[in-house]
């Protein structure tokens, strides 16, 4: 596989996989404004993820952008793990919800200025949204953090499960690397150092400590998962694969 391809997949993957784990809360928050909001999200996300499927069918001339999304393999995938851990609860929704809204905002505010024209303008669009997307986390995680002790607790649980899967997010592939070099992909080691402001800002307002940081050991970018994963795949697949000539 190119490592454009590959690059463009990393971005959808991410997408995607996070979408399906959102919708799956749906009916489930705290009170229905915040159940809009998960859904209006997931569904932000989706589409982020189908305009880059459908852009890169469009390049390579076949397929569509259902073939990326209901026809690969679990180690086709190149999401970060965090994108498909569970959710114990709310505060583990909102955690992880803000590592990645955290590193969205940041990461398309520098693909902007990406030569690939698709991804700047990709980025131009997905800005509006993450704005939105980071400002909504960052407000839960300072009302949990800063709420009631068990609110308080939930919230260090949820910090410690996810922290480890969050250096991955900065951990650059074969494929981020040769993007950099062609002034495709921002610098991830940039996107670090700004996402680390983000968390350490935040984190004062609601009264938790940044985790000291923890060797990455999670290949997302590698094709390689979670177990929780096959399970996604399982159930996102399943009428695709079980009707592949249906229409939807």
């Amino acid at each position: 596989m190119e490592h454009k391809e590959k690059f463009y997949l990393q971005i959808a993957d991410n997408a995607l996989i996070l979408s399906h784990r959102l919708s799956e809360y749906c009916s489930n928050a705290p009170f229905l404004e915040e159940d809009l909001a998960n859904t209006n999200v997931a569904l932000d996300l989706i589409g982020l993820a189908e305009s880059v499927y459908t852009e890169l069918a469009s390049q390579k001339g076949t397929g569509t952008a259902d073939d990326y999304a209901y026809r690969r393999t679990e180690e086709q995938f190149f999401n970060c793990t965090m994108t498909e851990l569970d959710y114990p609860d709310f505060a583990h929704l909102m955690v992880r919800q803000f590592f990645m809204d955290n590193f969205h905002f940041h990461f398309f505010s520098e693909l902007v200025h990406s030569k690939d024209e698709f991804l700047s303008a990709l980025a131009l669009k997905s800005i509006k949204e993450v704005t939105y997307h980071l400002r909504r986390s960052s407000e839960w995680i300072i009302r949990m953090g800063d709420g009631t002790e068990e609110a308080h607790q939930r919230m260090i649980a949820a910090i410690e499960r996810m922290w480890s899967h969050h250096e991955e997010l900065f951990t650059p592939s074969e494929a981020d690397l040769e993007m950099l070099n062609n002034n495709v992909a921002p610098n991830l080691s940039r996107i670090k150092e700004l996402c680390m402001q983000k968390v350490q800002e935040i984190f004062y307002f609601a009264k938790l400590a940044v985790p000291e940081t923890i060797p990455n050991a999670y290949q997302g970018k590698k094709g390689i998962h979670t177990e929780q994963m096959g399970h996604i795949l399982s159930e996102m697949q399943f009428l695709p694969g079980k009707y592949p000539e249906a229409v939807w």
